[in-house]
Formats: C-alpha cells, structure tokens, sequence
C-alpha cells in the first residue's frame, strides 16, 4: 500500500528541505490526495504503464502514480528535490520503491536516451511558464509516449485543446495536434496546491495518432509559426516571409485546395500539412 501526503506532509518536507516554492521554477506543490487520486484515475494509468512524470516536487502525484503498479520515470530539475523522492516513496510505500527512478535533468532539454524502461504515458504537474513547450518536446522526443494528461493553467489549456475558428486557436494547439487529438478534462480548484496559485489550473489529456500526411514535423512546425505570427492577416500576406513571396504563396495555398485569403485560424491540422507537403513538391 503506498500512503499519499496531504497539507501537513507536504509543507513538513518543504521545512525539513528549506523548499521555498518558486515562481520561477512553477512550484505549486499539490497537497490534497483526492485530487491526486481523480489525476491518476483519468490519466487511466494501469500497472502495464511506464509513467514519465515532469516536475514531481514533493512526491504526491509520483506516490498517486506508483499506487496503480505502474512504473514511474520522474524528471526533476531540483537536485534537492530529487534527492529526497526516492526516500519519500521507500518511506510511504517501501513496496513500490523499486519502481521509481529519478533522472535529474531539465525537461525541456532531456533525450530518450536519459529515459528507462520507454514510457507509454506523460502524466504530469507542468510548470506553467514551459507547460506547452515540454509537452511538444516530449512527444518529439520520446516516441514511446502513446498518452497523457498534463495539469496546466486553465488559458494554456483552452489554448492546446481548441480547434479550428476559434479566438484562442493558435499554435499551440496545431503543433498538439499533429500528434494527435487533444482534450481539455477537468477543471482543478485552487485550493488544492500549496502555495496557492494566482491563476486557475485545468486538466488536458491527448493521444498520440497518426501524423498527417506531411511527414516533415519542422518544415510543417515553422509553417504554422509563419501562420499565426500575423494572426490577421490573409494568409497569402502572412506566408509570405516563409514561401518566399507572397506571389508564391498565394500559389501553394492555391494547389493545396485553400483559399489565399483564409485565416490561419481557419485551417485545422491537415490543412497545414497539405500546404507543407505543397512546397516540398515545387520546391
């Protein structure tokens, strides 16, 4: 049996480790079991799982994940906090323990390699300055990774989760996208972490599919940055840096079957990868 931590646990490891939760690092440390449980349930994690948790902090959601059976890789940048992790879960679930490994290491920077045991799913407390930039760098990186479920500040979470027309619709969300379909769950209350946080937090779970038909994700990925770097332009004008011309692309939204003068916030995923694999054919 592995015991969660709750309030008086988490901010008596802060004391015993002098942690001072960061802005600067996202920590906002989640002190309520019942929201660790209702994380791990969505998450659907099972005991076949190889578990990548980013940020664990303090260990309550690594302790939520170790309960399925699953195995958990815990990436924390914190060499004081990853030094603790592994005696935190010997101390509140012994049996599990040998599940656990820790990689001290910068999400945003980690390889595959850095990763045992290929993980299947990324479920994880994201700080909300990198929320969106580690969730694309993992699932680059590690093409093991079939699921997730990520807690990011609520904005973030409309953002990665919204489809074509939308205001909010953006990067973000295309770049998820070509992974595969992504999801906006469950809102989570302030009042679970500790320090409370100024913003609000949601939970958003994706899957990996299969890519569009663009197999090329950088020549596709600054396509999408050239897209939305103007938002309210057509796109003719505002691809018109990444195509050469605006005269060229108007051409190659031509070919691709789309109108020079729509949005990018009017094109879902596959529309963008018709118009990459259009310029990787005329050159």
């Amino acid at each position: 049996m592995v015991e969660l931590l709750g309030p008086a646990e988490i901010r008596g490891l802060a004391a015993e480790l002098d942690v001072r939760p960061t802005k600067k690092l996202g920590q906002n440390f989640v002190h309520d079991p019942n929201t660790v449980r209702r994380i791990v349930e969505l998450a659907n994690v099972t005991e076949d799982d190889v578990v990548l948790e980013v940020g664990p902090g303090l260990g309550s959601l690594t302790l939520g994940l170790l309960a399925t059976g699953a195995r958990v890789v815990a990436v924390e940048i914190d060499p004081k906090l990853a030094a603790r992790l592994p005696e935190t879960v010997a101390e509140r679930g012994p049996e599990a323990a040998e599940r656990l490994t820790v990689v001290g290491a910068d999400a945003l920077r980690v390889a595959n390699d850095d990763l045992p045991g290929a993980p299947t799913a990324l479920v994880a407390n994201l700080p909300y300055n990198v929320a969106v930039p580690v969730v694309l760098h993992l699932l680059a990186e590690v093409p093991s990774l079939r699921s997730g479920l990520v807690m990011v500040q609520t904005e973030v979470a409309d953002r990665m989760a919204a489809g074509p027309g939308s205001r909010i619709y953006g990067v973000p969300s295309v770049k998820l996208a070509w992974y595969g379909p992504a999801r906006k769950v469950a809102a989570v209350p302030r009042s679970v972490f500790w320090p409370v946080p100024n913003v609000d937090s949601a939970l958003v779970a994706f899957e990996r599919g299969d890519a569009p038909a663009s197999e090329d994700r950088d020549s596709l990925f600054s396509l999408v940055d050239a897209a939305f770097s103007q938002r309210r332009k057509t796109l003719r004008a505002a691809l018109a840096g990444w195509a050469g011309s605006a005269e060229r692309a108007g051409e190659l939204l031509t070919a691709a079957g789309i109108d020079p003068k729509t949005r990018g916030e009017q094109l879902d995923v596959r529309d963008f990868a018709r118009i990459a694999a259009r310029a990787q054919v005329h050159g």
